[in-house]
């Protein structure tokens, strides 16, 4: 199988996991010493065990909606809005892979915002969506 289409589905299996709170399925496409980093707040959680040991004990009730994943070889990106509680968050993810395993993923989040209005000659909304404004 090529290995593109083999991360590629390691990715889906992730985020469909994450969906379905299965822990186990989820974090499996970490290695045993994986780093996750949060850039936002400064965190980094190192190794399998505790990247989803912070991810099992939030106390959101979490939704994962995969917008796309982007990538090949080692390098991957999801576009994701991940809801916490009904409140939906943007989130990006980078996932760099060694051996067919996350080594490093970094993850960033964002909160919707309002378009201003001197940009509205310019924009257009994305598809399935209607422009939020300020």
């Amino acid at each position: 199988m090529d290995p593109d289409v083999r991360l590629r589905a390691a990715i889906e299996e992730h985020w469909r996991a994450s969906e379905q709170g299965d822990v186990e399925a989820e974090h499996a496409i970490y290695a045993s010493d994986a780093i996750l980093d949060y850039p936002q707040s400064g965190e980094r959680f190192r190794g399998r065990a505790t990247i989803s040991a912070q991810r099992g004990g939030h106390p959101a009730r979490r939704r994962f909606l995969v917008q796309r994943i982007v990538g090949s070889g080692d390098l991957w990106v999801s576009e994701c809005v991940i809801t916490y509680d009904g409140a939906p968050v943007r989130s990006v993810s980078i996932m760099e892979f060694a051996h067919g395993h996350v080594v490093h993923e970094t993850q960033y989040f964002a909160d919707a915002f309002g378009a201003p209005e001197w940009r509205t000659a310019l924009a257009e909304p994305m598809p399935g969506r209607n422009i939020a404004r300020a």
